[in-house]
Protein backbone atom coordinates (compact mmCIF):
# COMPACT_ATOMS: atom_id res chain seq x y z
CA UNK A 1 0.00 0.00 0.00
CA UNK A 2 1.27 3.46 -0.89
CA UNK A 3 1.15 6.10 1.86
CA UNK A 4 0.12 9.34 0.25
CA UNK A 5 0.36 13.00 1.15
CA UNK A 6 -1.73 15.90 0.05
CA UNK A 7 -1.04 19.61 0.26
CA UNK A 8 -4.02 21.69 1.32
CA UNK A 9 -4.27 25.36 2.13
CA UNK A 10 -6.85 26.62 4.59
CA UNK A 11 -7.41 30.34 4.93
CA UNK A 12 -10.13 30.83 7.49
CA UNK A 13 -11.19 34.20 8.84
CA UNK A 14 -13.72 34.22 11.63
CA UNK A 15 -15.15 36.67 14.12
CA UNK A 16 -16.32 35.45 17.50
CA UNK A 17 -17.71 36.98 20.66
CA UNK A 18 -15.14 37.19 23.45
CA UNK A 19 -17.65 37.20 26.31
CA UNK A 20 -17.48 39.31 29.45
CA UNK A 21 -14.25 37.94 30.91
CA UNK A 22 -12.05 38.17 27.82
CA UNK A 23 -13.61 41.48 26.78
CA UNK A 24 -12.71 43.06 30.12
CA UNK A 25 -9.18 41.59 29.94
CA UNK A 26 -8.53 43.04 26.47
CA UNK A 27 -10.11 46.40 27.33
CA UNK A 28 -7.73 46.72 30.28
CA UNK A 29 -4.77 45.94 28.04
CA UNK A 30 -5.90 48.54 25.53
CA UNK A 31 -7.11 51.32 27.84
CA UNK A 32 -5.05 50.95 31.03
CA UNK A 33 -1.86 49.07 30.11
CA UNK A 34 -2.64 46.53 32.81
CA UNK A 35 -2.92 42.75 32.90
CA UNK A 36 -5.71 41.35 35.05
CA UNK A 37 -6.56 37.89 36.28
CA UNK A 38 -9.61 36.45 38.01
CA UNK A 39 -9.68 34.93 41.48
CA UNK A 40 -11.16 31.51 42.14
CA UNK A 41 -13.19 32.07 45.33
CA UNK A 42 -12.78 28.48 46.48
CA UNK A 43 -9.01 28.06 46.09
CA UNK A 44 -7.96 31.73 46.12
CA UNK A 45 -5.87 31.20 42.98
CA UNK A 46 -5.54 34.11 40.55
CA UNK A 47 -5.90 32.82 36.99
CA UNK A 48 -4.03 34.66 34.24
CA UNK A 49 -5.16 34.93 31.54
CA UNK A 50 -8.52 35.26 33.27
CA UNK A 51 -11.12 32.56 33.04
CA UNK A 52 -14.83 32.78 33.86
CA UNK A 53 -14.55 29.44 35.69
CA UNK A 54 -11.69 27.89 37.65
CA UNK A 55 -9.81 25.14 35.88
CA UNK A 56 -9.39 23.32 39.22
CA UNK A 57 -12.59 23.82 41.20
CA UNK A 58 -14.97 24.61 38.31
CA UNK A 59 -16.29 27.50 40.43
CA UNK A 60 -17.15 30.79 38.72
CA UNK A 61 -14.37 33.30 39.28
CA UNK A 62 -15.55 36.38 41.12
CA UNK A 63 -12.87 39.06 41.51
CA UNK A 64 -10.60 40.96 39.13
CA UNK A 65 -6.98 41.17 40.30
CA UNK A 66 -4.27 43.35 38.73
CA UNK A 67 -1.03 41.40 38.25
CA UNK A 68 2.53 42.19 37.21
CA UNK A 69 4.18 43.99 35.60
CA UNK A 70 7.12 42.02 37.04
CA UNK A 71 7.34 38.29 36.55
CA UNK A 72 9.60 35.29 36.00
CA UNK A 73 10.15 33.11 32.96
CA UNK A 74 8.53 29.67 33.27
CA UNK A 75 9.44 28.40 29.81
CA UNK A 76 10.44 29.74 26.41
CA UNK A 77 11.30 28.83 22.87
CA UNK A 78 13.26 30.62 20.19
CA UNK A 79 11.77 30.29 16.73
CA UNK A 80 14.03 30.42 13.68
CA UNK A 81 11.59 29.03 11.08
CA UNK A 82 8.89 31.13 9.43
CA UNK A 83 5.23 30.36 10.07
CA UNK A 84 2.22 31.97 8.41
CA UNK A 85 0.70 34.88 10.35
CA UNK A 86 3.51 34.95 12.93
CA UNK A 87 6.41 37.41 13.25
CA UNK A 88 9.43 37.09 11.02
CA UNK A 89 12.03 34.89 12.71
CA UNK A 90 13.94 34.85 14.86
CA UNK A 91 11.63 35.58 17.78
CA UNK A 92 11.22 34.30 21.31
CA UNK A 93 7.94 33.27 22.90
CA UNK A 94 7.25 31.82 26.30
CA UNK A 95 5.22 31.78 29.48
CA UNK A 96 5.70 34.20 32.34
CA UNK A 97 4.43 33.90 35.89
CA UNK A 98 3.48 37.49 36.76
CA UNK A 99 3.58 38.76 40.34
CA UNK A 100 0.19 38.27 41.95
CA UNK A 101 -0.81 35.44 39.58
CA UNK A 102 -0.94 31.71 40.18
CA UNK A 103 -0.78 30.72 36.52
CA UNK A 104 1.43 31.83 33.65
CA UNK A 105 0.56 33.87 30.57
CA UNK A 106 2.12 33.52 27.14
CA UNK A 107 3.80 36.34 25.31
CA UNK A 108 6.72 37.40 23.17
CA UNK A 109 10.12 38.41 24.53
CA UNK A 110 11.75 41.49 23.01
CA UNK A 111 15.05 43.27 23.45
CA UNK A 112 17.16 40.11 23.34
CA UNK A 113 19.73 39.38 20.64
CA UNK A 114 18.61 36.05 19.19
CA UNK A 115 21.44 35.60 16.66
CA UNK A 116 23.37 33.42 19.14
CA UNK A 117 20.81 30.89 20.35
CA UNK A 118 22.93 29.59 23.25
CA UNK A 119 23.55 33.08 24.62
CA UNK A 120 19.88 34.01 24.18
CA UNK A 121 18.78 30.83 25.96
CA UNK A 122 20.99 31.70 28.95
CA UNK A 123 19.37 35.13 29.16
CA UNK A 124 15.87 33.61 29.03
CA UNK A 125 16.57 30.81 31.50
CA UNK A 126 13.70 29.58 33.66
CA UNK A 127 13.40 31.88 36.67
CA UNK A 128 14.78 34.94 34.88
CA UNK A 129 13.14 38.18 36.00
CA UNK A 130 11.22 40.06 33.33
CA UNK A 131 8.89 43.03 33.15
CA UNK A 132 5.81 43.63 31.03
CA UNK A 133 5.94 46.37 28.40
CA UNK A 134 3.01 47.79 26.46
CA UNK A 135 2.72 49.08 22.91
CA UNK A 136 2.27 52.81 22.48
CA UNK A 137 -0.81 52.20 20.33
CA UNK A 138 -2.88 49.34 21.69
CA UNK A 139 -5.85 47.64 20.06
CA UNK A 140 -7.03 45.22 22.73
CA UNK A 141 -4.99 42.26 21.54
CA UNK A 142 -2.34 39.89 22.89
CA UNK A 143 0.23 41.81 20.84
CA UNK A 144 -0.41 44.90 22.99
CA UNK A 145 2.16 43.61 25.49
CA UNK A 146 5.45 41.71 25.58
CA UNK A 147 8.18 40.88 28.07
CA UNK A 148 11.68 42.30 28.44
CA UNK A 149 14.50 41.35 30.80
CA UNK A 150 14.18 43.22 34.10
Amino acid sequence: MELMTRTEQWNITYKHALGETASYFFQQLRDNQQIFGRRDPKSGRVLVPPRAFSDETLEPTDEWVAVGPAGTVECFTIVYAAFNNLPDPPYAFGYVHLEGADTAIGGYFKGIDLTDSAAAAKKLAIGTKVTTKFAEKRTGDVLDFWFELA
